[in-house]
């Protein structure tokens, strides 16, 4: 299979269409469907659960269950208080990064639609040069050009309501992906890819495949907790986004040293089972797929981590995608990098034997 034809036009169409489309932690639905669409014509069944994790299922009779799995959700904010005066104050849903709100436009969500606002900010000529303020989470606030608070609740608007922002996919320099969100929708297009290449490529696999997109990863790894529990798997395979350590004010001697542009990433921590990770590796070098390495001292802060930990334990393994400028409204991939993570996940599915354990003693 050749990496240059793995993303179609109709792949890239529905990607922008699933990055511009909004769904904040704990409002997944919307997107969920889009992509449940997209996988329909490449699974035999699918599974949802109470908040929003959806599971296209290939050979759902399978007694051997292998996963692979990215997360739905975007950080965004909540409501939390409004002045009399109209303007709103916000908490984060997520963790999303106080330092590139202000000025930046945003989408408040409510029954009523959309309502438009702006993160305002003082303007320099006012700012105490001596000692300027920093952005906080708690000095930040949304104006919807509202005079009173009277006015905001005859908008729709109140405390709960969550806000993205509008930033919308663009590509640079021919390869190069950018939008918000891209952490982890593309985690949730690319194993969807998958879906359709071994559809295309007519494979029948051994066991039972489940496609998850998990919802609740950026507040705790919470959707891959609960459908865990309801799949329960031998194998899972998650892919997530890691950064490219090597744009200005980031030490290499902390984040390990990882690049756009120089394939996916293949994380070493205790919740990788090793047997699985150098099959992947192996995988990789077989078939010339170019990887890079990375170490997660206690735990890889990914989906990752609840699949391993759960049933008993899961021989789980992460490959990532190398990104710049997380949890901005920039995130940056690699197209050459997408396509070959979902290579790599296609090509270890192919070599995963029916029942294999992965045991340390056999």
């Amino acid at each position: 299979m050749s990496t240059k034809s793995i993303l179609k036009e109709s792949s890239i169409t529905f990607l922008e269409q699933y990055l511009n489309n909004a769904s904040p932690t704990g409002f997944e639905a919307e997107g969920q469907k889009l992509w449940m669409e997209y996988l329909k014509p490449y699974v035999d069944t699918f599974i949802t659960d109470t908040y929003g994790t959806a599971v296209g299922v290939i050979n759902p009779d399978a007694p051997y269950k292998v996963v692979i799995e990215g997360h739905a959700d975007e950080i965004s904010w909540y409501v939390n208080y409004i002045t009399d005066d109209g303007l709103i104050y916000v908490i984060r849903n997520g963790g999303s990064d106080h330092q590139i709100a202000p000025s930046k436009r945003v989408n408040i969500h409510t029954k009523n639609g959309i309502i438009k606002g702006v993160f305002g900010w003082p303007a320099i000529h006012t700012r105490n040069r001596a000692k300027e303020e920093v952005t906080k989470v708690d000095n930040l606030f949304i104006d919807i050009g509202c005079e009173t608070k009277d006015q905001v609740d005859k908008m729709g608007v109140h405390v709960g309501c969550v806000i993205t922002y509008p930033d919308e996919f663009m590509i640079l320099n021919e390869n190069k992906f950018v939008c918000r969100a891209i952490d982890n929708r593309m985690g949730g297009f690319m194993i969807a890819e998958v879906a359709r290449l071994l559809h295309e490529n007519k494979i029948k696999l051994p066991f039972g495949l489940y496609i998850t997109n998990s919802v609740q990863e950026e507040v705790g790894l919470r959707g891959a907790e609960m459908i865990t529990k309801t799949i329960k798997p031998n194998v899972a395979i998650v892919t997530d986004v890691c950064h490219d350590s090597t744009t200005p004010m980031i030490d290499k001697k902390i984040e390990g040293e990882t690049k756009i542009g120089k394939g996916p990433v293949i994380t070493y921590a205790p919740a990788v089972q090793n047997n699985l990770r150098e099959l992947i590796i192996e995988t990789a070098m077989a078939k010339e797929i170019p990887f890079q390495r990375l170490a997660s001292s206690r735990v890889t802060g990914t989906d990752t981590d609840a699949f391993a930990y759960s049933n008993g334990g899961v021989a789980s393994a992460l490959i990532s995608l190398p990104l710049r400028y997380m949890h901005t409204t920039v995130e940056m991939v690699h197209r050459d990098d997408v396509e070959n993570v979902i290579k790599l996940i296609y090509e270890t599915l192919l070599k995963i034997e029916n029942e294999e354990t992965f045991s340390y003693f056999k």
